[in-house]
């Protein structure tokens, strides 16, 4: 038994059911995402980023040192850094 040409097997849905299904789960998910980011991920990143800041801030620090030393050892006089007299 063949069905004719342009009929659909019953069950199958209409290609437009089918794209519009799939974009409300799609939106479905990036709200779920969207949350998750607001909820588990923001939070962890504000409670580390001191952390990460102060341990930039300190490596800045040595960095601006090393290059301090390297053109007080050619001689070459530069800006004295702040705090120092």
């Amino acid at each position: 038994m063949s069905s004719a040409p342009n009929q659909k097997p019953p069950n199958q849905k209409p290609f437009d059911q089918k794209l519009q299904d799939a974009a409300r789960r799609a939106e479905e998910e990036l709200r779920r995402f969207v949350n998750y980011l607001d909820e588990e991920v923001v939070p962890e990143v504000r409670r580390n980023s001191s952390t990460a800041l102060r341990a930039a801030a300190a490596r800045l620090q040595k960095l601006a040192e090393s290059m301090d030393d390297a053109r007080n050892d050619k001689g070459t006089p530069g800006p004295k850094p702040p705090g120092a007299s």
